[in-house]
């Protein structure tokens, strides 16, 4: 069992979640000390605008420059592993590995014969020479070069976690980050993931475009809009949801379009509605859990949580109900990740992807010293 410490920055680009576990990448003998560090307005200004170049450049002609980003994560990123070592009393050299994300900028899913193309920047040699680690990044490459979607990637660890805790199934994890996705979790089969469409992402636009702020707290904005029909009516026709899975997306392949027109408060609570019905939809394709846990900022939102409900006719429960830590899901799965790599075990496989077969993901990087 090895010491590795797991790093997630997701595409709200509000922050960096990092975690401890002690692993092999099969059984987690330990789930050690984590912490968050949310991004300075600085940060994230430069974070933004690698994401606006990256979604003008669209993969065609030369690739914008990074290098500013990179150094923002860089920093960013080995603060947090170092303030982690520091809680858990380790120095670097009980480390054994640093699974490290880096920030999504632009994906692009696969269509029909073409293969699809992802970008997570972040310079894994750079930080592995900062901390004195090896690191182990670019997680999505090798499973998008082998066919795949490269999206999701957590769904190995949630069943490896519901594996541990001896969890009744069947069972559905949903995941709701800027994107929703969902892992499947049934007897003698391996899990079915695929994303499901917005989760937080255009709540978010919403609110930072009409009020300034970066999301809508507790879900107040929703709770005091009305839905609007003919709106949701229209978002919900995004061609997305006529794929089958396995399936991914961007953030930012869907508009805000549809609500432009409404007011403040009604253009939330229809965003959120929609978010809970296009989940309800991709669970009920699967089959009927006896239980729906949730994960990711999403389940701190209590309408969005209810409206779930209600549509699902299974009320979701946050993770803590069975003992996980939901702030630190992603950034333990991909500590987790960061050890299948170094043992050469799968990442990903094709009921979670789509990829021909199951592919282990990630390079790693050893400190030059």
């Amino acid at each position: 069992m090895k010491y590795v410490i797991g790093l997630m920055s997701g595409t709200s680009l509000d922050g960096v979640d990092a975690a401890l576990i002690r692993t092999d990448g099969e059984r987690i003998a330990e789930f050690g000390a984590g912490e968050t560090r949310e991004y300075t307005a600085a940060e994230r200004a430069v974070l933004q605008a690698a994401v606006d170049a990256a979604l003008t450049w669209g993969f065609q002609g030369r690739a914008p420059d990074f290098a500013a980003a990179e150094a923002v994560l860089t920093a960013s990123h080995a603060e947090l592993v170092e303030a982690v070592m520091a809680k858990a009393g380790l120095a670097a050299a009980q480390i054994s590995l640093v699974g490290f994300h880096g920030q999504t900028v632009l994906h692009r899913a696969p269509s029909g014969r073409r293969k699809g193309q992802t970008l997570q920047i972040g310079d894994g040699p750079a930080l592995a020479e900062r901390l004195g680690i090896d690191v182990v990044f670019d997680f999505r490459s090798a499973d998008v070069a082998a066919g795949g979607q490269g999206a999701p990637l957590a769904p190995l660890y949630h069943a490896a976690l519901v594996a541990q805790g001896g969890l009744e199934l069947p069972l559905a994890v949903v995941n709701l980050g800027g994107v929703a996705n969902v892992t499947w979790l049934g007897p003698d089969s391996d899990p079915v993931a695929f994303d499901t469409g917005p989760a937080n992402g255009l709540i978010d636009a919403w609110c930072q475009q009409r009020l300034g702020t970066s999301h809508d707290f507790n879900g107040e904005l929703a709770a005091q809009g009305r839905i609007d029909p003919a709106a949701l009516k229209q978002l919900m026709k995004h061609p997305f949801f006529a794929k089958a899975p396995p399936k991914s997306l961007d953030r930012w392949d869907f508009s805000l379009d549809p609500v432009r027109h409404l007011g403040d408060a009604d253009g939330a609570a229809t965003l959120t509605a929609f978010t809970a019905r296009t989940v309800a939809a991709a669970i009920d394709a699967l089959g009927q859990p006896g239980r729906i846990l949730a994960t990711g900022g999403g389940r701190h939102n209590p309408v969005l949580m209810r409206m779930m409900g209600e549509a699902m006719g299974v009320q979701p429960e946050p993770v803590e109900a069975v003992g996980w830590r939901g702030d630190l899901l992603e950034a333990e799965a991909f500590a987790w990740l960061a050890a299948r790599v170094a043992a050469g075990l799968p990442t990903s496989l094709p009921s979670t992807t789509g990829v021909a077969r199951p592919v282990s993901g990630g390079r790693l990087a050893h400190p030059k010293a």
